[in-house]
């Protein structure tokens, strides 16, 4: 089991964090048009998977901003943003924000992306939601690269991540 601390306090995560070099599990997630989404509809494309607590708050949608600067140099590239949040609030959040240019996607149905990453919250205020992370995977759904930010409230190393795509 992986933790992480919220302003300090240490909360638990379902699972055990996903690795550099091992394959990506498979995930079904709901899209802001309410339409599932799967893993393997993103083969042959390198993927950086962005996973946030709720977009609705201010490192979440300042992540978010960064990464949809990134993604409009690299059409290439898939940028997907996971959040336990309902499809309806991303899809606002992210035309309010014009945020076009990544794929927010919803843990709505069920948590097992969360579970599977080692990303879901297992107690405290935010229980059910994701920690932050992100996880670039190759063209075959290989782990690239992948961290988890020990501080909620902190932003992730873009840098590195983004160094992964090129």
């Amino acid at each position: 089991m992986s933790h992480v601390t919220l302003k300090g306090k240490e909360i638990a995560l379902e699972g055990n964090f996903i690795k550099k070099g091992q394959k990506a599990p498979p995930f079904t997630l709901v899209d802001i048009s309410l339409k599932k989404r799967h893993l393997e509809e993103f083969k042959g494309k390198k993927k950086l998977i962005s996973t946030v607590p709720s977009l609705d708050t201010e490192v979440c949608l300042l992540s978010t901003k960064i990464l949809n600067e990134a993604a409009k140099k690299r059409a290439d590239v898939v940028f997907l943003i996971v959040s336990a949040d309902l499809p309806f609030a991303q899809k606002r959040v992210c035309g309010l924000e014009k945020l076009d240019n990544v794929i927010p996607l919803s843990m709505m149905h069920d948590k097992n992306f969360g579970k599977d990453y080692g990303v879901l919250i297992k107690e405290g205020v935010l229980q059910g939601l994701c920690a932050r992370s992100l996880v670039v995977l190759d063209e075959q759904d290989k782990i690239l690269y992948a961290e988890l930010v020990g501080e909620i409230s902190q932003e992730p190393t873009y840098e590195n991540a983004l160094a992964y795509l090129k």
